[in-house]
């Protein structure tokens, strides 16, 4: 991983990345008037070197064990899903995540960004990560604290974006086929064309297996099943030339995942198709224009664990999401880097499901519930360069509104059992954020920040109800929107040409924290908590000596809730599926083109199940190895081992009741330019 927040270590990334210069060096001496497009976004702020940002390069996101982008993710410490399983054998909606262990209820409180494009799910919030396939991605990049530049009132925790690779990265037919000891397969490829100036890239990837069983073997039953899973993803993207500096992208995308959790019939699918439109320019006035839509379906069958028949089938979960934003660069006056813009993005979606009797099996209610969301948010942030100080500040007003939400359930007679009709609300929040990075000496960078942020609850939050037997959680139409304050200060010391070190130290505050709280025996409810408070350290490590490189992160938090009136039970509670401690280390060894010898250590510590810090989910620490071996030409023969010792990784534990994460798994097959 590279920490690029520090001078130093872009100074340290510029030495070691010699076909970046050699590339660079060809653009140099290409004609004048040669129009060369990039596929990619503005360049990134200055403000970057001033909050805690990590890059990971492409090297690093396609040498991982399982090959899925969670994982990748997993190598920056404080990166959190609501569980610990990953995006093979957890039920989608699930798939929150977060940074700084700021808790969650499986919504997610980092905004996730691919190509600037918000791809979280407009109905649960959650991340699709099984659509996103590493090996097309270029490079990704995570900043923690509150965001307030473009969709930032998704960035309550941070930051994560991920990068598309062109044709230069990919060339002109790349792919991969693996298969694993379990005769699960993994297979992608991905052809890239330059187009006159500009240049198309499609690709596709898909996984399927029957899985592994999450159940411990001394409580399954013969209902038990393999959390199997069958996923696809396909996807177009296009960039051409509009004169010398503006060009356009475009991309349009479609996924479908299914998945088997638990038990036989307890069944998952996910669907959705994206479509963007980008326009960039990268004259004296730089901007940068996008508009996006998405459609999204969620559907899932609960079994239940007593007599293991259906009783509840969300059949259907239509949403949509849509949006876009502007953002202008003006040359205002030298030293100065100004950023001002306006975004907007729009959530609806409706749920539809039936539940039955577990008795019976006969048709007890049908429900309905639904809403729109929408945020309408204008900012300006100014980075100010004064020779070895960079100063930055940036403001943000959302408009916020919440409307046409409702729930409602008849029983199987059509007569109704219960209503709600939400009133519409809205509202204007302000948010900020500020900091300084000082070049003290060269080796070293010194920085300080502050910042606010905003998260709207998901119509998911507000509306739906579900239950994980015997645990009934209600949903609440009347929940406020979460809001940040927290300020972090932090170093990057480069000792020597070949080590940088990161240390950033925080103090995070999330207000109206919306959390399942327990309010009686089997029992909760979405609640807003009055705060959730979370001080820490992270640190990272980059090491290159020769051909050897070790890439380490660990991340500290105390993490605690503030709890009154009806949550004061929760008082001092650690938030649930948070760890006190997570760390990972990459050992890595190239020796020549092509190779690649790496090994993943990852530790998380012991977190709660639930607001009770009742249940708790054990510490664990895993290893997964990745090697890349040169064929002939350019083909590669891959191996991958994830889970190397089989430890034993609880992703649940409800009152005894476990789910376990992935066990063992060996990989091996064939790579062609990757």
């Amino acid at each position: 991983m590279k920490i690029a927040p520090s001078l130093a270590a872009s100074t340290l990334a510029l030495a070691l990345c010699s076909p970046a210069l050699a590339q660079e060096e060809n653009v140099d001496e290409a004609p004048e008037s040669e129009i060369v497009v990039t596929g990619e976004g503005l360049e990134p702020a200055l403000s970057n070197i001033v909050y805690s940002t990590v890059t990971l390069e492409r090297e690093q996101i396609t040498s991982s064990g399982s090959g899925r982008i969670e994982d990748v993710l997993s190598n920056v410490a404080g990166f959190q899903q609501f569980r610990r399983s990953d995006s093979r054998s957890s039920n989608p909606s699930a798939q929150g995540v977060t940074l700084r262990a700021l808790g969650g209820n499986a919504t997610s409180r980092a905004l996730v960004l691919l190509d600037g494009v918000p791809i979280s799910d407009p109905f649960f919030g959650f991340i699709p990560l099984s659509s996103i396939a590493p090996e097309t991605l270029n490079r990704v990049r995570l900043t923690r604290g509150g965001g307030s530049g473009p969709f930032g009132a998704g960035a309550l925790a941070g930051t994560i974006e991920l990068e598309s690779a062109g044709p230069d990265t990919l060339g002109a037919v790349a792919g991969s086929l693996l298969i694993n000891d379990r005769a699960e397969t993994e297979a992608s490829a991905a052809i890239a064309q330059e187009l006159g100036g500009g240049f198309a890239v499609v690709s596709g990837r898909w996984d399927r297996g029957k899985g592994f069983f999450t159940t411990p073997s001394g409580q399954r039953v013969p209902a038990t099943a393999r959390a199997a899973f069958d996923s696809w993803n396909i996807g177009i993207r296009a960039v051409a030339p509009l004169s010398a500096d503006v060009e356009l992208q475009a991309r349009v995308s479609a996924f479908d995942d299914r998945r088997t959790l638990r038990f036989d019939g307890a069944n998952s699918s996910h669907e959705g198709q994206d479509a963007s439109l980008r326009i960039v320019g990268r004259g004296d006035w730089e901007f940068d224009a996008l508009a996006y839509v998405q459609a999204r379906n969620f559907s899932n069958v609960v079994i239940s664990s007593t007599r293991f028949v259906r009783v509840l089938d969300q059949r259907n979960t239509p949403s949509t999401g849509l949006g876009g934003k502007f953002e202008l660069r003006p040359p205002i006056a030298e030293g100065h880097d100004v950023r001002i813009g306006v975004d907007y993005r729009q959530s609806d979606g409706e749920l539809q499901e039936e539940a039955f009797s577990a008795f019976t099996t006969l048709l007890r209610e049908r429900r309905r519930a639904g809403g729109t969301n929408s945020n309408l948010g204008f900012f300006v942030e100014d980075d100010w360069q004064i020779g070895p100080l960079v100063l930055t500040g940036g403001l943000r007003a959302d408009h916020t509104q919440i409307k046409d939400g409702f729930f409602r359930a008849v029983d199987a007679n059509g007569v109704l059992v219960s209503e709600t009709i939400a009133a519409d609300r809205s509202d204007w929040a302000l948010s900020w954020r500020a900091g300084a990075s000082f070049y003290a000496t060269r080796r070293l960078d010194l920085r300080a920040a502050a910042y606010t942020g905003l998260r709207l609850p998901t119509l998911n939050e507000l509306y739906r109800p579900f239950v994980v037997f015997p645990v009934v959680t209600q949903a609440n139409a009347a929940l406020e929107n979460e809001r940040l304050e927290g300020f972090e200060i932090g170093l990057n010391w480069q000792p020597v040409n070949s080590i940088v070190l990161s240390l950033t130290a925080f103090d995070n505050q999330v207000e109206n924290a919306i959390a399942n709280v327990t309010i009686a025996p089997n029992l909760r409810q979405r609640q807003n908590l009055p705060a959730i408070e979370a001080q820490g350290i992270e640190g990272a490590l980059f090491v290159v000596l020769g051909q050897v490189s070790l890439d380490a992160s660990l991340a500290y938090t105390d993490a605690s809730i503030a709890g009154e009136g009806a949550a004061i039970a929760l008082d001092g509670n650690r938030p649930p599926q948070t760890p006190e401690l997570s760390s990972s280390a990459t050992l890595a060894w190239q020796p020549a083109e092509g190779w690649r010898l790496s090994g993943t250590v990852r530790h998380v510590g012991a977190q709660f199940e639930d607001d009770q810090e009742t249940d708790i989910l054990p510490a664990a620490t895993t290893l997964d190895l990745f090697a890349q071996l040169p064929l002939t030409g350019r083909f590669s023969l891959v191996a991958r081992v994830e889970n190397v010792f089989d430890e034993t990784i609880v992703t649940r534990n409800s009152r005894g009741a476990i789910d376990l994460g992935v066990p063992q798994t060996f990989w091996l097959g064939v790579r062609v330019g990757l």
